[in-house]
């Protein structure tokens, strides 16, 4: 009678695990039905380019082509002025935007398109109190240089721990550097910029941009992409040497960077693809493991990562509002920021799920056996 009862306790008890495994499973899975997140903002004209997530306030920050004004923009799509600087020059343009966590400050590159006067500068704001100017910090043109004849256009904006901000100028192929004061200098001037030839498939929009996303690795460099070469570089922090990275093919195109921290993947964005990348050795060479299709109507032109590493890319009509193509009086009102993700990455996700629970079963048929010997002697026993 034990014996009896030994078995069918064990024979449920497996069954029960089996049926256990089979929830985890269910649950473990990530759905290939989800709905990519995407927020759809109205802010009539805004036209932005430039996109960050601020961690702290748990929202989106995006510039404006023309209002001097930068907005934030939750993840239902309510969009909240969060600095208006009537003192930037009229009409001047937000690009690059970032937060330096460490100082709660918001970093932005101020850029006047023509016909305006040249401007390029980079502007702080104390996220603490509000968003006051911290300052402004006009950034020089190389010596000798006419800005009349070719201006110079400070793009995207990295900073590091210690909030040293580094801005790209796509023109002229150099790297600013702008201490956590406000002092502005020159920091990259490798010849290595104006080494690579134009990619014969850039098209007209990019052809004349050099230098243009840039992040930060802790690990002291910098990585910076170049849009009309579809080159990535590797730069020192401190001497702004740079180094050509080698990838198994051009980014062509090139526009905003995004890195994640929890595993060191690279997202490049282009007004027609995303792409993922990933280095073995601290991207001496790195591979582009993945990309994902973007609306080519909507102008993507820049990426983020947010909360639970989610990556987004904004799209900002930004050409539209440059070109001035809609209607007097019928400026675009509504701009997306959408959330993108890799299939590569989701797919090794599901193998790694699969072969946790196929190496579990293994364990309870191996436990199943063992118990079966035990109740056959047990049987034999009381025989």
């Amino acid at each position: 009678m034990k014996a009896k009862m030994s078995s069918t306790g064990c024979r449920s008890s497996f069954v029960l695990s089996i049926l256990f495994a089979v929830v985890l499973a269910g649950l473990l899975i990530p759905s290939s039905t989800a709905n990519r997140h995407v927020i759809n903002f109205r802010s009539p004209g805004l036209y932005p380019e430039g996109l960050t997530w601020d961690p702290p306030g748990q929202h989106f920050i995006v510039g404006s082509l023309h209002s001097r004004t930068i907005h934030s923009v939750s993840d239902a799509g309510v969009v909240q002025t969060l600095i208006s600087d009537p003192f930037l020059p009229e009409n001047a343009t937000i690009l690059g935007l970032a937060i330096d966590s460490s100082n709660r400050r918001l970093l932005a590159t101020i850029h006047s398109l023509p016909p305006l006067p040249p401007f390029s500068a980079l502007a702080a704001y104390d996220l603490r109190s509000g968003g006051g100017r911290i300052f402004l910090a006009p950034l020089p043109s190389l010596p000798g240089d006419d800005e009349d004849i070719a201006r110079d256009i400070a793009n995207d904006v990295a900073v590091d721990y210690n909030g040293n901000a580094y801005v790209t100028n796509s023109a002229k192929n150099f790297i600013w550097k702008v201490d956590r004061d406000g002092v502005a200098s020159i920091f990259s001037r490798s010849p290595l910029f104006n080494s690579q030839p134009v990619a014969a498939e850039a098209d007209e929009t990019f052809r004349d941009c050099g230098l243009n996303g840039i992040v930060y690795n802790s690990k002291g460099y910098l990585l910076v992409v170049q849009s009309n070469t579809g080159k990535m570089f590797k730069v020192d922090e401190e001497t702004g040497t740079a180094r050509l990275v080698l990838l198994n093919r051009d980014l062509i195109a090139a526009d905003g960077m995004a890195r994640r921290r929890r595993d060191g993947t690279v997202m490049v964005v282009s007004q027609k693809k995303l792409w993922f990348l990933k280095s073995q050795d601290s991207w001496s060479e790195g591979v582009i493991y993945d990309e994902v299709d973007l609306d080519v109507e909507g102008f993507p032109t820049a990426v983020t990562v947010a909360g639970q590493d989610r990556v987004y890319v904004l799209y900002g009509r930004v050409m539209e509002g440059i070109t001035g193509s809609h209607k007097e009086g019928e400026a675009r009102e509504w701009f997306g920021i959408e959330e993108v993700s890799s299939e590569k990455e989701s797919g090794e996700d599901k193998i790694w799920v699969y072969v946790l629970i196929g190496l579990g079963f293994a364990y309870f048929c191996f436990w199943r056996f063992q118990m079966k010997r035990l109740i056959t002697n047990m049987d034999k026993k009381t025989t």
